[in-house]
């Protein structure tokens, strides 16, 4: 019973994952208000019960699928980030955060498109801006365990300001990306950024200054 218990769940994974990559490629490629559930099913080679064994709605869908990316790309900024010790060398950081940051064309039209629906619907808005402070409380921990080691510009004002900024870089860059389609000069553009918000602007960290 233990065993046939174990390959359902598997089974249940898999198809859960295979939903979601499904879903993935048929919202980047038609736009996530221009896609129907039969449609995903269809893709993935499943019926509506198997998609409704795992989710409710597109929503629902949705947010599994920024779920993966913001975890991610909380990771890449964390793993980044961490290598310093109790300090924060910022310049270095910068340069290894933005060597490994996800910058996926087709992830920014599918959660570009999902921005504009969220931004018509409160309830799904909330939703979204619980997983979007989720990635900036990674950014705001590392930087706040730095803190006393490493100095941020006073007008950036505590961690959580900056991780702010941090992030606003990231969706700016990210926007550029998708007009140009240029990954090279979006991590250029971004290094730029975060080196100017997180130092004095020359790359080097304030206190070293003084």
């Amino acid at each position: 019973m233990q065993a046939t218990t174990g390959r359902v769940t598997r089974r249940r994974v898999r198809t859960r994952a295979n939903l979601l990559d499904a879903a993935f490629a048929v919202f980047a490629a038609k736009g996530f208000g221009h896609v129907s559930i039969e449609e995903i099913c269809e893709a993935a080679g499943y019926s509506r019960g198997a998609f409704y064994s795992n989710f409710s709605s597109l929503d629902e869908l949705f947010f599994a699928l920024y779920q993966q990316r913001a975890e991610l790309i909380a990771g890449q900024v964390a793993g980044a980030l961490a290598q310093d010790g109790p300090g924060l060398d910022v310049p270095a950081a910068v340069d290894r955060v933005t060597e490994v940051l996800l910058l996926d064309r087709n992830w920014l039209l599918v959660k570009t498109d999902f921005l504009v629906h969220a931004a018509r619907d409160p309830d799904v808005a909330r939703t979204l801006l619980e997983h979007r402070a989720r990635l900036r409380g990674a950014i705001a921990d590392r930087l706040a365990r730095a803190r006393g080691h490493t100095a941020l510009p006073a007008v950036l004002g505590d961690t959580d300001g900056a991780a702010h900024a941090v992030v606003a870089a990231y969706d700016g860059v990210t926007t550029q990306l998708l007009l140009d389609r240029d990954v090279e000069h979006a991590r250029a553009w971004l290094k730029q950024l975060l080196t100017a918000l997180l130092t004095d602007g020359s790359g080097t960290p304030d206190h070293a200054k003084h």
